[in-house]
């Protein structure tokens, strides 16, 4: 299976200042990371090519990196995932640049079954998350706000432990061996 996911955000600014943006991943001062609700972006040393890292159970190398202009990183994890992700942006006239992330994929087996369950949701919603914070960063606001669907909110909470969602013990009484005959 082959997968072609693309999320882009034109903002009003130069592509100068939204190239910054991508030279502050994985840094103490993330400036496009949605580190607020996703867990960061971590590398084994500076945004570089042959740097290894990822966030959460995502992992990945950085394939190649153009300061200022893009970042493309190779999957490593989860498994099955054979393929890339990356962000670059497109000036599209003096004080309008389009920031892109691109990511392409060939599944392979368990990736066929966890992706559109788990990982396409999640990625979808992290996605979303950091160009809202993008815009904010070099706008000061966010003229459509993402919002999380019922489902990623539920992904979300299975994956925190959040026990308001999980069954509680013994809440439904135990049958009796009468009632069971």
């Amino acid at each position: 299976m082959r997968v072609w996911n693309r999320h882009s955000r034109i903002v009003p600014v130069s592509s100068e200042r939204v190239g910054a943006l991508i030279d502050t991943l994985s840094t103490d001062d993330d400036r496009l990371w949605p580190v607020d609700a996703w867990p960061p972006l971590r590398f084994d040393r500076p945004l570089g090519a042959g740097a290894v890292g990822g966030h959460g159970p995502v992992r990945y190398s950085v394939e190649s990196y153009e300061p200022g202009r893009s970042v493309r990183f190779r999957f490593t994890a989860p498994r099955g995932f054979d393929g890339f992700h990356e962000f670059t942006l497109r000036a599209r006239g003096p004080e309008e640049t389009e920031l892109e992330h691109l990511m392409v994929l060939r599944l392979r087996h368990p990736a066929w079954f966890t992706y559109p369950l788990l990982w396409r949701p999640m990625h979808d919603a992290l996605l979303e998350d950091g160009l809202d914070r993008a815009e904010r960063e070099l706008t000061g606001t966010v003229r459509a706000p993402a919002r999380w669907s019922r489902y990623v909110r539920l992904l979300r909470n299975l994956i925190s432990g959040n026990r308001s969602l999980r069954f509680k013990k013994n809440k439904v009484p135990p049958m009796s061996a009468t009632a069971i005959r």
